[in-house]
């Protein structure tokens, strides 16, 4: 989609590589709009274009839904995974160098996509996630296989505070021999959070070293919170 290729290209990417670096997230305002919101919520219902269902209670993963996108994935979803990744390469290589990982990724999704495939990771991750009053999601990481971006993003689909209220974001930080650090966020309609699926690096006195990260979701008091995940790796099932 043009749309959202043209609205990548209008974000200023070394304010968000600071923000990635400094925090291990970011949270770029109004990316989607009003009626690209309402097209991902409507799809919900829709029998068709899913390849699983997952009832979060059966496996222990908190209280809600969400249903995985088969291919071809929707339009809007594709074109995220194409033009955001080769702007978080740069960022994701630069981590993987002071971490000293000997791992390089590519430089457009594609090759990700084909390195995935090569690996057997050949079921899409982007998702749809509905919470109603109670829902929430337990810490978790999408790594889905021995191929993962260490960058995801989540995209807010309606409005804290008037369409649900609780439901906020929650990243957690296990710094080595600390305690954890709880960050929350609560993004506003259209937003869309890029966080580390995994770990990020933290300069110390004696170099970078890497602290592992979570996320989930804090229970939601009422309504319905619907959020749209976009996940760059393939899966293996």
């Amino acid at each position: 989609m043009k749309a959202i290729q043209h609205k990548v290209e209008t974000i200023n990417w070394q304010v968000i590589t600071e923000e990635m670096n400094e925090k291990g997230y970011t949270i770029i305002p109004e990316f989607l709009s009003e009626n690209q919101c309402r097209e991902m919520i409507d799809r919900y219902d829709n029998p068709t274009g899913y390849r699983k269902t997952v009832v979060m209670e059966r496996y222990r993963f908190g209280l809600g839904e969400y249903k995985y996108f088969d291919y071809p994935l929707p339009k809007l979803v594709q074109a995220i995974r194409e033009s955001v990744y080769p702007k978080l390469a740069p960022i994701a290589n630069l981590w993987m160098k002071v971490l000293k990982i000997d791992k390089v990724f590519p430089e457009t999704f594609r090759e990700l996509q084909t390195l995935c495939h090569a690996n057997h990771q050949l079921k899409p991750t982007p998702l749809i996630l509905k919470y109603g009053i109670g829902g929430f999601n337990t810490l978790h990481q999408d790594l889905y296989g021995d191929v993962y971006f260490p960058f995801q993003t989540v995209l807010f689909l309606n409005k804290s505070g008037n369409d649900y209220t609780g439901g906020e974001f929650v990243i957690t930080q296990q710094t080595p021999r600390a305690q954890s650090k709880a960050i929350v966020l609560q993004p506003k309609k259209g937003d869309m959070l890029i966080f580390t699926t995994n770990f990020r690096p933290v300069k110390g006195t004696k170099g970078y070293y890497r602290v592992n990260m979570k996320h989930g979701v804090s229970e939601l008091h009422n309504g319905k919170r619907y959020t749209l995940g976009v996940i760059f790796h393939d899966a293996v099932s």
